[in-house]
């Protein structure tokens, strides 16, 4: 990859990475918790119980790993999200900082866990800041919330969506193939970590048609589209709901799943 080329997935990325904290209350409102299985599964071999949620977002994260009864510390840049995780969670120790920027010191944390953040961090830089903060042998861990694609419902769904509204990394299929490209730091001993795993653990969210719709407006490609484009999206998404006898009744369960990629610092 070139310079320029690089230069400019990493604008893309910041540009994208950036926009959600204009719609900061609709993600906590509508945006899924992770299944508690996968968040066990992400923490089963960490060294101890104090757990970074990095890149934490309005805390859909942050209030799994409390409910789990592990000590948690939130880190988020976006001033409006952190406001958000603030409210929600007023007893959790949330503070501004980045990945690449992580405002703990050495070897504080046994887990670094990111909840549908890690593909937005630059991981020349964060990687060696993850694995100053985590403690040997800690865990670093992303999650992401994928609509399972096999539901035929939901495959004509990301048909409808298109890329903006569901991305690659939005369905297990796409999640399956991007996991090729990890998006953890580079493994064995010189990079500091090793190998990843990856599991998925089903999961599922009580939905009516409009609090999809509701919640797909708060992907990252649609909250950067013009207007105009994104009410057509939206109006297209909506037709393929109300055309569905699975989601055209009323309420219904979005069949989703938890997928996890772990690997450990040596």
């Amino acid at each position: 990859m070139t310079r320029r080329a690089h230069g400019g997935r990493t604008e893309e990325r910041r540009l994208l990475g950036s926009s959600f904290g204009a719609a900061a209350a609709a993600y906590a409102e509508h945006r899924p918790d992770y299944a508690r299985a996968a968040v066990r599964w992400a923490l089963e071999h960490a060294p101890g119980p104090r757990v970074l949620d990095l890149g934490a977002g309005t805390g859909k994260l942050t209030a799994t790993l409390v409910a789990l009864g592990v000590e948690v510390v939130a880190v988020e840049p976006d001033p409006a999200m952190l406001a958000e995780l603030r409210r929600a969670l007023p007893a959790v120790r949330a503070l501004p900082g980045s990945a690449e920027a992580i405002p703990l010191p050495e070897a504080s944390v046994d887990a670094v866990l990111a909840g549908n953040a890690l593909h937005w961090f630059d991981m020349a830089v964060a990687g060696p800041e993850i694995a100053r903060v985590l403690a040997p042998g800690g865990v670093l861990a992303g999650l992401w919330n994928v609509l399972d694609d096999r539901v035929d419902w939901v495959a004509g769904l990301a048909r409808a969506g298109g890329s903006a509204a569901i991305g690659p990394r939005d369905t297990l299929g796409g999640w399956r193939v991007a996991t090729a490209d990890a998006h953890l730091p580079g493994t064995g001993r010189a990079a500091g970590f090793g190998s990843p795993e990856q599991a998925e653990f089903p999961h599922g969210q009580r939905r009516t048609a409009d609090s999809l719709v509701a919640t797909l407006a708060t992907r990252a490609g649609l909250l950067v589209m013009p207007e105009r484009e994104r009410k057509a999206l939206l109006g297209r998404i909506r037709a393929h709901l109300a055309s569905s006898p699975e989601t055209g009744r009323g309420g219904f369960t979005l069949p989703m799943l938890t997928g996890v990629l772990r690997t450990r610092r040596l």
